[in-house]
């Protein structure tokens, strides 16, 4: 047996098409969204008509003038310019009403290209500005995800966020946050911000916390800085993934572990081009992950700074990669094994993702006409 079959036991008959894949098509896949942020997430239309009801001056009062100021979709110098567009989409996340706005239509957005699952992250130390306890930013955050849910149909969960370029203390805070709303909505534990020069075994408290109460972790490593932010993060602090793992390539034998020990990396492609994480598309270690057969997974990160979404990453992705039917399969399913749900359901949802994909792809033809 070769060895690309031993990795995927599972595989089946895919049929080759015999045009590409166009955009339609990645839209009726059945996708997942694992790392995506509700500050970057938001709609144009909703930041401007949250800053006019509560009166705050974010320096645009037309679309044109508020797109000119975001710039979405800009690549930056570095991540620490990208992230300062979120200075702008933070002034008006200040309410409850706010932020169960910006999950209830994070959850519709989503529903509307399949996505099926998604998990957004968010740091609710980021919304305090109006005094409001953390705990009510963190159950606006939850109503308007579990109404969205009722409503659209699909399933998230939340992820919080303890910041690197903060303070360990803020981190602990996020993190007893997080136990608080085990069950409650709270999918995982993140350390997001900026990453050159605040390494995350400055948190490592904030983690003992987490994983004694048996959470999960994801933590933003190798996308502003090199490997040894990824091994701090899987071996100082217990990172179940990884977001972005850019420059995990640079490590060859942390690399093989990442891959032995199957640990998912967090790919937001678009986003890494933009922070220059990777200098170009073509420079990415996507495909050469992928085709190591490391768990890939391909997320949005950003929705409105990035100006992307999860259908444009996998058009984005199959165009500039030359991805084979079986790579989008692959894709599909690592998203699953790698989400922070329940085994029973990921059991269930697996199979019926793996079905509906290979059906799209063997149908796609016939589609076609």
């Amino acid at each position: 047996m070769k060895q690309k079959e031993l990795y995927y036991a599972h595989d089946t008959d895919l049929k080759t098409p015999k045009k590409p894949f166009d955009r339609a098509f990645f839209e009726k896949l059945p996708k997942t969204d694992l790392h995506v942020h509700l500050d970057g997430s938001m709609r144009m239309e909703t930041i401007l008509d949250l800053a006019s009801k509560d009166g705050v001056d974010i320096g645009a009062d037309t679309l044109k003038k508020l797109e000119k100021k975001l710039q979405p979709g800009k690549n930056h110098e570095s991540l620490n310019e990208y992230l300062k567009t979120f200075d702008l989409t933070l002034k008006v996340m200040q309410t409850e009403e706010s932020l169960y706005r910006a999950a209830y239509e994070l959850v519709e957005d989503n529903a509307k290209e399949n996505v099926q699952y998604f998990e957004v992250r968010y740091s609710p130390i980021l919304h305090t500005q109006k005094k409001l306890p953390v705990t009510a930013i963190l159950e606006s955050v939850v109503e308007g995800l579990k109404d969205g849910e009722r409503d659209f149909g699909i399933k998230c969960g939340v992820i919080v966020c303890g910041i690197r370029n903060i303070s360990p203390e803020v981190s602990m805070q996020m993190a007893e946050l997080a136990v608080a709303f085990k069950n409650r909505g709270v999918v995982g534990y993140d350390l997001a911000g900026a990453e050159y020069n605040y390494p995350a075994r400055d948190h490592l408290e904030s983690f003992n916390l987490i994983l004694s109460n048996n959470i999960n972790v994801t933590i933003h490593a190798g996308e502003a800085y090199g490997p040894n932010s990824i091994h701090q993060a899987l071996h100082y602090c217990g990172a179940h993934r990884i977001g972005h793992g850019t420059r995990l390539k640079e490590d060859g034998d942390l690399l093989n572990y990442v891959n032995d020990h199957r640990i998912p990396l967090e790919v937001c492609l678009s986003s890494n081009v933009q922070t220059k994480a990777a200098r170009t598309m073509e420079a990415h270690p996507f495909k050469f992950y992928l085709d190591l057969g490391l768990r890939v997974t391909l997320n949005t990160d950003n929705r409105l700074v990035t100006l992307t979404t999860m259908t444009d990453e996998y058009h984005l992705a199959y165009k500039h990669f030359d991805l084979t039917p079986q790579n989008i399969l692959d894709l599909v399913i690592n998203g699953i094994k790698s989400a922070f749900i329940p085994f029973e359901y990921k059991k269930w949802f697996l199979r019926d993702a793996k079905q509906k994909t290979i059906e799209l792809i063997n149908g796609y033809d016939a589609e076609q006409g």
